[in-house]
């Protein structure tokens, strides 16, 4: 389903800080992107320049690279214009920035793995050329061989150009806060939160070493050359730290504010909270739209502690917004502004009957609507819309759960076989036996066989069923689609084929509903929600001909990682204590998620927990902005298609 691009027109060059607009806060040169594929692709494109600039001069290009989600796309793109345009790597050298300690090399969760699984394996590298930190190095002889590597990069005249990603604690390589601007290649002892980063590939936390080999921050930024990537919001928060920050241990991603040629390289969502794009009203004049006027009142109530309906000129005037004052008066401007978030309550999700439309966000017709809510795992549906789930079940609309993977991946081994060893006394079989050997003689690196999958994969249809029953829907409208792209055994997932395409046509076809719920919580730090909601996109793409598609409204809800923006929610659904209640039990019946969930990111919090703070949270944000208290409030975006 991937599609090739030409090389992107965009310049990601490094151009001197005295050329930026946003001089004000913004101390790193960095250049956004509509998506990461497109940024991947420039980068991939800007490397393969360096080397063949460095072929035509007959000399070698040194290469510093890096692991993790943030380049594989880039490594796809080299692969690509190796085998399709003849991009020979004949003259390059690589070294790695780092490598978990203890880790051998044939572990699939080992560095090493990934470069030859994402690049070296599928181009004409020269083995001796590749350097990757040994992480089966003894103790005592590590500080040795760091030395050594060091020497090593000297020799070959340095580093020529530096890949980086960016991790959650400001990390660069392994570097974490800490430490100082001149170390070099070292052992460093691992933070807490780049463990629980890294815990979802390791099958949970305790898997994942506590130490690595790692090149310093002067190792880093002697490379002539860098470029870091960051991908999705979950970054965001790093990025506006590092790029507007002052340089700090803590953070040491802002030590390359100092380098004198470096460019970070963005999405949308990892530069969303740089001041230039969250409170533009503060650098420069703005084009005055709908919604960046929305953002703005928002956050001039937050900033003030008001209500809407109580700013003032002076407070518009006092906080870099005097140029939407002279378009409009303030009176205007916060009447149209609370009645733009009072229209989007409803207890009607599905619309409400025989009434007036105009101002709701959904429509009264038809009163009974067909209704698919996608749930990217086994739990998302009630996890993150659990109180609109039942109003609309509650409220006679025909309702189906989609449930896009199975979600074994998230069945922890204990748990599949204590159902395997359940399953045996009840009727004992020769397969229950081979599932309960298989999980005991299992490795850490190994992957789960077809049989564990599956035992897992049922654990959370069974969890599922418990769940929508108690929602009061019946089995025949729960429907379990196990894309393919999901079913590899592992973390790392396929990518979106035709296949997963037509099975999702297939059940939208099969519906024609008026209503799609789907997962837009872009922020999941496995990245299932990303792939099923392109799985989404893509399916309502290709039906968009279909007579019944003309009727199909998509709405977007976010899960247990983040909300939408006040400004940003099109639909607020109002849910009583009582519903808050419901949908917790509802949660409970996925009993495989609780009480220490695999993939629990950095937030010990259980699911439930995180969900009612996140409701609780956004009906406490309509209040303080003057409108009507709630216990809690589930929150959507509309998706329109261009």
């Amino acid at each position: 389903m991937e599609t090739t691009l030409k090389k992107p027109s965009i310049d990601i060059s490094y151009k001197p800080i005295g050329q930026f607009e946003e001089t004000r806060y913004e101390k790193i040169h960095n250049v956004i992107f509509s998506n990461s594929n497109e940024a991947s692709i420039c980068v991939a494109h800007e490397i393969a320049d360096l080397i063949k600039k460095k072929q035509a001069k007959n000399k070698p290009c040194v290469l510093g690279l890096a692991t993790g989600s943030s380049p594989i796309r880039v490594y796809e793109e080299l692969v690509r214009m190796h085998k399709e345009e003849g991009l020979s790597f004949k003259n390059v050298i690589t070294f790695n920035l780092d490598e978990y300690l203890p880790m051998d090399r044939e572990n699939r969760q080992s560095y090493f793995y990934f470069m030859h699984e994402h690049l070296f394996n599928h181009i004409d590298i020269l083995t001796e050329n590749i350097n990757i930190p040994d992480g089966m190095t003894p103790y005592e002889s590590a500080i040795d061989y760091c030395l050594s590597y060091e020497k090593k990069i000297k020799e070959c005249g340095g580093l020529d150009f530096q890949l980086l990603g960016i991790g959650r604690t400001g990390h660069i390589g392994f570097n974490e806060p800490g430490s100082h601007y001149n170390s070099g290649t070292r052992v460093i002892t691992l933070d807490h939160i780049t463990r629980v980063d890294a815990a979802p590939a390791f099958l949970g936390i305790d898997n994942v070493p506590k130490k690595a080999i790692t090149m310093g921050i002067a190792t880093v930024k002697s490379a002539k050359r860098i470029v870091l990537l960051g991908w999705g919001e979950n970054k965001a928060d790093i990025i506006k730290k590092t790029i507007e920050g002052e340089v700090s241990s803590h953070v040491p991603a802002t030590y390359l504010q100092d380098h004198s040629n470096c460019t970070f390289v963005l999405d949308t969502g990892a530069g969303s909270k740089l001041t230039r794009n969250q409170t533009p009203w503060l650098v420069k004049p703005c084009e005055w739209t709908e919604a960046l006027t929305a953002k703005a009142i928002v956050w001039l109530c937050s900033k003030t502690g008001k209500t809407i309906l109580s700013l003032t000129d002076k407070d518009y005037n006092d906080n870099g917004m005097a140029d939407l004052l002279a378009l409009e008066d303030s009176y205007d401007l916060n009447i149209k502004m609370f009645n733009r978030l009072q229209h989007t309550i409803t207890g009607w999700p599905g619309g409400k009957p025989n009434a007036d439309d105009t101002n709701r966000p959904e429509r009264a017709l038809p009163a009974r609507k067909r209704v698919i809510i996608f749930s990217p795992h086994p739990d998302d549906d009630v996890i993150s819309m659990g109180g609109t789930f039942d109003r609309l079940v509650e409220q006679g609309h025909e309702v189906h759960i989609v449930y896009q993977t199975s979600g074994n991946i998230a069945v922890s081994d204990m748990d599949a076989r204590k159902y395997a060893e359940i399953s045996k006394r009840i009727a004992p079989s020769e397969e229950a036996q081979k599932i309960i050997d298989y999980i005991k003689a299992k490795k850490e690196s190994s992957y789960d066989s077809i049989e564990v999958r599956k035992l897992k994969g049922n654990i959370r249809r069974g969890e599922s069923y418990a769940a929508t029953r108690y929602m009061g829907l019946n089995d025949e409208n729960v429907h379990f689609l196990d894309l393919p792209f999901y079913e590899t055994g592992t973390i790392k997932k396929n990518n979106l084929s035709d296949k997963d395409i037509a099975i999702m046509k297939d059940i939208i076809t099969q519906i024609k509903p008026h209503q799609i719920y789907a997962a837009g919580d872009l922020a999941d730090p496995h990245g299932t929600h990303k792939v099923c909601l392109d799985a989404v996109f893509e399916s309502m793409k290709e039906l968009k001909e279909e007579p019944f598609m003309a009727d199909c409204w998509l709405w977007l809800y976010r899960g247990a990682w983040h909300e939408w923006d006040i400004n940003e929610i099109e639909m607020a659904v109002p849910m009583s204590p009582g519903q808050v209640l419901k949908k917790r039990h509802a949660i409970f019946c996925h009993q495989s998620q609780k009480d220490g969930v695999m993939f629990q990111g950095d937030d010990s919090r259980e699911f439930w927990m995180r969900a009612e703070e996140r409701n609780r949270d956004t009906a406490k944000k309509y209040n303080a902005l003057g409108l009507s208290d709630y216990a809690a409030m589930e929150a959507f975006v509309r998706y329109k298609f261009d």
